[in-house]
């Protein structure tokens, strides 16, 4: 079995597909990668050839990985795999020349960015996909989390605002008011955040 049938036949992928970009300035490096990935949980693939590409490309599409393989053609691609990890939640691996291998490891690291010497073997490009699908599964669940932290914050400012227009048009005090909210929210089997979405729509706010 081949390293791209192993992560092809993995339960873990059943479900899943993973949005992969190929920035390298070599028309083989990116026909053998797109050949290799094109079998495996990535899809879609897209293969651009400089660093202005790949900005429209990730601007249009927020890809879950991303190779680049430096240097690149407008500039080394260090930078862009820097402000990628930093501004995105998409993995990045950078392939770099043995020569530049250290420097620039110690540039990216921080950062988040994978590094790996060129040349690279294919079994070595689907072990770096998979640690690239862990990263990008661990941010995933993060965006969840922060989306759900966000949407209660939501609830919070609703019912507050909810709270407000009762104490004021029907004289409540907060407890009342915020007991009312619970009450309607338990009675109806919805949200305390729908009933003050409705309480607001009663005094138009």
């Amino acid at each position: 079995m081949t390293p791209i049938d192993r992560l092809i036949r993995s339960s873990a992928f059943e479900y899943h597909a993973y949005s992969t970009l190929v920035l390298s300035s070599s028309g083989k490096t990116r026909e053998t990668l797109r050949a290799l990935l094109s079998s495996g949980p990535f899809d879609p693939i897209a293969v651009v050839d400089n660093i202005a590409k790949a900005k429209r490309a990730v601007l249009d599409n927020p890809y879950d990985l991303i190779i680049v393989d430096t240097p690149l053609s407008d500039g080394f691609g260090d930078r862009f795999a820097i402000d990628l990890c930093n501004d995105s939640h998409s993995a990045c691996l950078l392939l770099a020349r043995s020569e530049h291998y250290e420097d620039v490891y110690a540039k990216v690291v921080h950062h988040g960015v994978f590094t790996m010497q060129k040349p690279i073997s294919s079994v070595a490009i689907v072990s770096a996909m998979e640690w690239m699908i862990a990263s990008r599964e661990r941010l995933r669940k993060l965006e969840k989390k922060a989306v759900s932290v966000e949407e209660k914050m939501e609830e919070i400012r609703l019912v507050n605002r909810a709270k407000r227009l009762l104490i004021d048009n029907l004289k409540m005090t907060e407890s009342d008011a915020h007991r009312y909210i619970e009450k309607q929210a338990m009675n109806q089997c919805v949200s305390k955040r729908e009933i003050a979405q409705g309480i607001l729509r009663t005094y138009h706010q």
